[in-house]
């Protein structure tokens, strides 16, 4: 699915470009389903959570200052790398992995969350704001109204379900494949609109366009290296790794293409390739080391 999706956003983008506008809703959809997979009793969060909580925002940060001094670009699209939250895909990748899916299920949970809460002062603090004389607490608020009926509404509307209606909640809950289907329409919008920015730009900045795709495959290693080592501590590999690493990229891509400049959404949008490539690795090793233990 995730080459297909990718290749008709390429040589689509022109017609697809133009869906743009859908992409929120698709979010909206797509947490909601992952939303009513989760009960609140279920989630416990821990140390260990708390820990790829603080790598996430903080690390976000330090990426951005340690860019910034070389392109403002450059450092918004590694800043979003690290800042986006962990993918609602990762508790079964994890699965597959043999990790607790519990642990990440309950860590995406709150990493989803969170980011509608603390993105639009991110967004806010890094975005070119000055153009509009937009102030900065005006700003905040501009961004959190339009973020939270995307990231935060969902869990709510969620919530509300299973106590008015379990039984829809239920069925609500056993169609996780329509979101997965959603995300590769989002997907497939969002590669487009890559697409169409790389293709405007001048040959100039085709370096800067590499360069951040690098940055991307950089950083995605080290997430997924930093999450397992961190895992490790708590006996919790897999989890880690996956927290850390595998991101929710059309979100980020949507709030990238939306609030700062839109050059930089190649930073997650190569970050959906360089992740997937990481997975399909971890995946084929763990395969064959179940073959050889055969």
């Amino acid at each position: 699915m995730l080459p297909i999706a990718m290749i008709i956003g390429v040589f689509f983008y022109k017609q697809l470009a133009i869906l743009a506008p859908l992409i929120p809703y698709l979010l909206f959809i797509m947490l909601f389903i992952t939303y009513s997979r989760i009960l609140l009793r279920d989630i416990r969060l821990t140390k260990f959570h708390y820990i790829l909580l603080s790598i996430q925002y903080g690390g976000s940060i330090l990426v951005y200052l340690l860019f910034f001094k070389f392109n403002i670009t450059l450092a918004q699209a590694a800043m979003m790398c690290v800042l986006a939250p962990t993918a609602a895909s990762a508790p079964i990748i994890t699965g597959l992995l043999g990790g607790n899916i519990s642990t990440i299920a309950a860590y995406s949970f709150i990493s989803n969350l969170s980011i509608g809460l603390l993105s639009p002062l991110f967004l806010a603090l890094i975005g070119d704001t000055s153009a509009e004389s937009i102030a900065f607490i005006p700003s905040v608020l501009s961004i959190f109204k339009k973020v939270l009926p995307v990231l935060i509404l969902p869990f709510i509307l969620a919530l509300v379900l299973e106590k008015v209606s379990p039984a829809s909640h239920l069925k609500v809950r056993s169609a996780q494949i329509v979101s997965f289907y959603l995300w590769a329409i989002a997907l497939t919008i969002v590669i487009s609109r890559v697409t169409m920015f790389i293709s405007i730009q001048s040959n100039s900045s085709h370096t800067l366009e590499i360069v951040i795709a690098g940055t991307a495959l950089i950083i995605c290693l080290l997430q997924f290296w930093l999450g397992r080592r961190i895992g490790a501590k708590f006996n919790r590999t897999v989890s880690g790794g996956q927290g850390l690493g595998q991101k929710n990229t059309v979100l980020a891509i949507w709030l990238t293409q939306t609030y700062l400049n839109p050059i930089a959404s190649i930073g997650p949008g190569a970050y959906v390739l360089w992740q997937n490539l990481v997975n399909s690795y971890q995946l084929w090793r763990k395969e064959r080391i179940i073959e050889e233990e055969k």
